[in-house]
């Protein structure tokens, strides 16, 4: 009997945190049935998930072997679990269980259907898990489906009847094509080698690119703009500003941080495989990419009144500057310290942008108020520590020391400088100083204006704790950033 039919005790304890996250989903589904179709109170809903998440990041700590020199594996090579698969499967779960949270507490997403949404969001994260830890492009493929599946109809389920729907549809028919053009890659990938193991790209990405094989050259290459799709890379971004300010904002959080940390691990996987040393042409791309993508984001954000859609295009920028990091991975002989910068940025990204998340759901009276940058005129009156913690999330998604956000960018850049990425790091540095414009701007609102707008605070503690949580951490860490990136660096080593 082969490896792969073959299932044992050492296999299914690395799996448990997946098996506990999918139990706890259907919890609370299974106790709205047998209260015949009624919610339990909200709070029993969200003790549950909570447990849940709690328990798998446990388990991820737990079983995951980053300490050892060979990381374990389940299911005969088809899930690794490593220092890789423990910190971005953390940073998707803490990330999850608040945005959990929120959608308790919005206007858009609490209600008779809290149940399924909190089904939906558990699912998603469990397909963020098996994307995280897969090393075969199938399996890759279908934690990648089960992620995105989940998320088309927590997008469709808010209250908001009109632009959440076309948000749902819109995000449906672009994602179902990029799956297309992954999925067709993966094809010519198994055509040109026999394999879809991504241990195996690792061993003959460089050699066969080189040769001139066109087949896994253009394998290789559908695999990475499926990718640059899931992580909003340009040109593959447009479906972004709109689908992130159609859904229900926890449910943006939830997009923007845990879904695009998975996605960026599972990427930086595949790119770390060298492909990119075997194909010049590629390797450019790829670089024009980054560029691209820090310049739309940061630039189109400059003339956006929506907040929500600032924090879109922010988002875009954000994720061309960890491709840099990703991109220094890929040509890196050793390249842990820049997959280490990655993922440090990925924890530095998540934490700040979930908290002003957090607080733009603060600020939504209702499923269909949009809150544009001027509502935030005298808010620094009204809510203080609120109005702080914004601008430290602001300040932090800026590069501005000492906030974590200055950190991660530090991290990323010196990761791109040791591989000769001069220009990458000139044009990170350029976009970074015209970001900071649209992100001192609401700091202006909140402080040097007048206005009368209120937050349902007074009711929703859970989502301020989030805030202040987030600002807090977006502190302390960027003081402790050393020990953290050294962490994380041995635990990918």
């Amino acid at each position: 009997m082969s490896a792969l039919n073959t299932v044992g005790l050492a296999d299914i304890l690395l799996v448990s945190p997946m098996i506990v996250l999918f139990l706890f989903s259907l919890l609370p589904l299974t106790i709205k049935v047998l209260r015949g179709n009624k919610e339990q109170p909200p709070v029993a809903t969200v003790i549950e998930a909570l447990l849940g998440l709690g328990l798998t990041a446990v388990l991820l700590i737990v079983f995951s072997g980053y300490s050892e020199a060979a990381p374990p594996t389940a299911f005969g090579g088809q899930l690794i679990f490593d220092g890789l698969t423990m910190w971005v499967g953390l940073i998707s779960v803490v990330v999850g269980a608040g945005a959990t949270v929120m959608m308790h507490e919005n206007p858009s997403t609490r209600g008779d259907q809290y149940s399924e949404l909190v089904f939906l969001t558990m699912n998603s994260l469990l397909g963020a898990l098996v994307l995280i830890s897969a090393v075969n492009l199938i399996t890759v493929f279908i934690g990648l489906e089960l992620m995105s599946l989940s998320l088309y109809l927590m997008i469709a389920m808010s209250h908001e009847q009109k632009i959440s729907k076309e948000a749902a549809i819109k995000y449906f028919v672009l994602g179902s094509f990029a799956s297309a053009v992954f999925l067709y890659g993966v094809s010519f990938i198994y055509g040109s080698t026999g394999s879809v193991s991504t241990l195996s790209l690792v061993k003959n990405a460089e050699m066969l690119l080189k040769s001139g094989n066109h087949l896994f050259l253009f394998g290789f290459a559908f695999i990475v703009f499926g990718f640059c799709f899931k992580v909003s890379i340009a040109p593959f971004h447009a479906w972004t500003p709109d689908v992130y300010q159609g859904a229900a904002t926890p449910i943006t959080s939830f997009m923007a941080t845990a879904i695009k940390a998975a996605s960026f691990a599972a990427f930086l996987r595949i790119i770390a495989s060298k492909g990119l040393l075997g194909s010049e042409n590629l390797f450019l791309i790829l670089q024009w990419f980054a560029v691209l993508t820090m310049t739309i984001g940061n630039v189109a954000a400059l003339v956006q009144s929506n907040f929500k859609r600032t924090l879109a295009y922010s988002s875009i920028a954000h994720s061309g500057y960890v491709l840099i990091g990703v991109i220094a991975a890929g040509i890196s002989e050793t390249p842990s310290y820049a997959a280490a910068g990655v993922v440090f940025y990925l924890l530095t990204y998540s934490l700040m942008t979930m908290g002003a998340f957090a607080v733009l759901s603060l600020l939504e009276k209702n499923e269909n108020d949009f809150v544009l940058t001027e509502d935030l005129a005298g808010f620094a009156k009204q809510k203080p520590t609120l109005a702080f913690c914004l601008t430290v999330f602001l300040l932090s998604l800026a590069g501005l020391p000492p906030a974590l956000g200055f950190f991660g960018k530090l991290y990323l850049f010196s990761a791109a400088i040791n591989e000769g990425l001069l220009w990458l790091v000139f044009w990170g540095v350029i976009n970074s100083v015209l970001g900071a414009y649209y992100y001192l701007r609401p700091i202006v609102m909140m402080y040097m204006r007048e206005g009368q707008r209120n937050t349902s605070a007074a009711n929703n503690y859970a989502t301020v704790f989030i805030v202040i949580a987030s600002a807090t951490l977006v502190l302390l860490l960027g003081v402790a950033s050393g020990p953290i990136f050294s962490l994380i660096e041995r635990a990918l080593g």
